[in-house]
């Protein structure tokens, strides 16, 4: 809970340092986003979560919370193959964005922490005199648990 508390309280900072208040319903979004914060989430997802808790938010509203949010980069929009976008905390310190597991078979989405492309980014700057300001990465494959069936129906 205290980790949700000092998520929570960076993020209204950051909102009211770009001049925007907390209203009750920004509120009610954030608070879907942290308790839900490894499901990486559609707009819709989010929207019947927070209609859950308050039935006269509407759609739009939410839509309007995601896209402030998103400009003052406190989440990160994502889009994977199914052509959905998707929602994701970004309140880590790091300089880059983690990277993601796609799992082709269900669909579901791991977090990697590391940032394990450093190396290749200051190639990148020597070999083409390119600045790297961030990058996103998205691998695509079948999760243990997809494996672990597979193998089952194959025994």
């Amino acid at each position: 809970m205290k980790k949700l508390d000092s998520s929570f309280k960076t993020i209204k900072q950051k909102l009211h340092e770009a001049g925007f208040k907390l209203t009750p319903q920004r509120e009610l979004t954030v608070e879907v986003l942290l308790e839900k914060e490894k499901d990486h989430l559609s707009a819709e997802e989010i929207y019947l979560l927070v209609k859950a808790k308050n039935a006269g938010i509407g759609l739009a509203t939410v839509y309007r919370t995601l896209e402030i949010l998103t400009e003052l980069q406190i989440i990160n929009k994502l889009t994977f193959q199914d052509g959905i976008a998707r929602y994701d905390l970004n309140m880590s310190d790091q300089k880059h964005q983690h990277h993601h597991l796609l799992c082709l078979k269900c669909g579901s989405i791991e977090e990697v922490k590391q940032d394990m492309l450093f190396e290749i980014e200051l190639e990148i700057e020597r070999e083409y005199k390119f600045k790297v300001k961030d990058h996103r990465l998205t691998f695509h494959g079948l999760c243990k648990n997809c494996i672990a069936k597979q193998e089952g129906s194959e025994g």
